[in-house]
């Protein structure tokens, strides 16, 4: 009687989801199949192969990607899954969460569960056909990932690697769908559930990249360690992937008993009661904003300053190792008056910068969020006007953006001071850092142009990050044209402080940015609300 019905919901998500699954298949799939022969076909041979080998030995990069495995003879495989298995997975990790909170909590939110629960329906039907739905998706995707990689025919690239890779990536899936479906019984709502389980992830992947330059017994304490435990294409280990799934299940079934004996829309994590009258902050919707989000906003923080302590914590012995290796220093000549250590800077500067903008378009699209909810209309119907309510967001985002770069900055520097003998300046450090906020106020005014326009496809702000993530970092790996790169607005920022400041492209984005947000106000306040 608890599972009545989980089938008809079972097709009843696939139908709501029948596009959005699709594309994180398609999209996943492409993406690791496409960078396999890219790999090839820029290290040809095995002596520019061992240079790169050589490359991924310093700490920095280990804090990055993992430790390395396969070194001695770093073939095409082995340089595929040391370099590309960690970020697919965390991308499938942030699907799963995703959907499972999209299918959980939100739809209890939204009064869909209670609806359900009217009907012949059992009372752990929900979960669990959210659960197998999430379960399904993974193995599919390990499927055509796996076998897509072995159609390859890449000497290096055995069917059983292949098969182990996406194997690993449908692990690492499974596992924070568990997660999630843990966090939608604690937390009361949706942005809990998500924040919490971002959470998950991001202390998972600094516990690994602690663990990996430092204590390898760390990196255990970390799925994400454990899916890099796999080591594959070089020694094919299967034990990290039942470990990881088993874990899985386990969350799982304690998800469903949680589940089986709470309250329709409460949760085992439940909000402290507020105050009985609203403090002055709380009279306007810029204070309310920040009262919504307080909860992100802290932990984004924390996580910034921590991803900045981790990547400072290395740049000593990055000094130290390309100092000491030979190949490496007659490899990478130093660009003048600027040392090796800042050239490394520049690249780490656009992963932060591009990571620190999630928070400000969390915090922009949450004014659609609200309007979703039906409770954006609650402040309309008073002395508040749309250019207001949206302004306020906007300034929340804006704010948040700053803070973020300020303080992971803060931490890599700070953290470099205390490894480094010659520590690079603050200054240089924030100068570099804060060129890019031209790129993350575009995004922002791309969040909003949709809020405005096109509220159903706020969705696309994601995927346009996602795409500056790919050709901005990866480009020169996957050989992309340069004007994909230049789509994104990250591909436009001068690197401080190997390249000059170019005021005329800083300023085009600007005015890029300031018009997105301009037509973006326009047309919210011309369009009807929807619920």
């Amino acid at each position: 009687m608890m599972f009545t019905g989980t089938w008809r919901l079972l097709a009843l998500i696939v139908r709501r989801d029948r596009i959005r699954i699709p594309i994180w298949l398609f999209a996943l799939t492409l993406m690791t199949i496409v960078t396999a022969p890219a790999f090839e076909g820029l290290y040809k041979t095995q002596q520019e192969r061992q240079v790169m080998a050589e490359t991924m030995k310093n700490p920095a990069m280990t804090a990055m990607v993992g430790r390395g495995y396969g070194l001695g003879d770093y073939t095409t495989g082995a340089m595929m899954a040391h370099q590309m298995l960690l970020f697919t997975a965390i991308t499938v990790a942030i699907m799963s969460i995703l959907l499972v909170a999209r299918h959980t909590r939100a739809d209890e939110e939204a009064g869909m569960i209670e609806m359900i629960r009217s009907l012949p329906a059992g009372r752990l039907s929900n979960l669990s056909s959210a659960l197998l739905v999430m379960i399904a998706v993974n193995l599919v995707l390990a499927a055509a990932t796996g076998l897509g990689l072995a159609a390859l025919r890449i000497e290096s690239m055995d069917m059983e690697g292949s098969l182990l890779y996406g194997a690993a990536l449908a692990a690492a899936g499974i596992f924070f769908t568990a997660v999630t479906a843990l966090f939608a019984q604690l937390s009361e709502n949706s942005r809990g559930t998500i924040g919490l389980s971002f959470a998950v992830l991001g202390i998972s992947y600094l516990l690994r990249a602690i663990g990996d330059v430092s204590n390898g017994t760390l990196s255990w304490f970390s799925p994400l360690g454990w899916v890099l435990g796999t080591e594959v294409y070089v020694n094919n280990y299967w034990w990290p992937v039942a470990f990881t799934i088993a874990a899985a299940f386990t969350i799982m079934a304690l998800a469903l008993y949680l589940n089986s004996i709470r309250d329709l829309g409460s949760g085992f994590l439940p909000s402290k009661r507020g105050r009985s009258h609203a403090s002055v902050f709380l009279q306007g919707p810029i204070g309310l904003g920040l009262r919504l989000q307080r909860t992100a906003i802290v932990s984004w923080a924390i996580g910034m300053l921590l991803l900045g302590i981790s990547y400072g914590s290395v740049l000593g012995d990055l000094e130290e190792f390309i100092g000491g290796n030979e190949m490496l220093a007659e490899m990478v000549s130093p660009a003048e008056g600027v040392t090796l250590t800042e050239q490394f800077m520049t690249m780490l500067m656009s992963v932060i910068s591009m990571i620190c903008t999630i928070p400000p378009l969390m915090m922009a699209l949450k004014l659609r969020g609200e309007e979703k909810k039906n409770r954006t209309e609650h402040l309309l119907v008073r002395a508040v006007s749309r250019t207001r309510l949206m302004g306020s967001y906007l300034a929340i985002a804006l704010g948040v953006g700053i803070s973020m770069q300020i303080l992971a900055v803060f931490g890599l520097w700070a953290a470099g001071s205390a490894v480094m003998e010659e520590a690079i300046l603050f200054t240089t450090m924030l100068e570099a850092a804060l060129a890019y906020l031209p790129a993350m106020w575009v995004m922002t005014g791309v969040a909003l142009l949709l809020i405005g326009i096109l509220p159903q496809m706020t969705s696309l702000t994601w995927l346009y990050l996602g795409y500056s993530f790919i050709v901005v970092y990866m480009g020169d790996l996957l050989q992309f044209p340069e004007w994909m790169r230049k789509l994104s607005p990250f591909g436009h920022i001068p690197q401080l402080p190997v390249e000059e400041f170019d005021t005329a492209k800083i300023s085009l984005l600007v005015l890029l940015a300031a018009g997105l947000m301009l037509a973006g106000f326009i047309g919210y306040n011309k369009r009807d609300l929807q619920g």
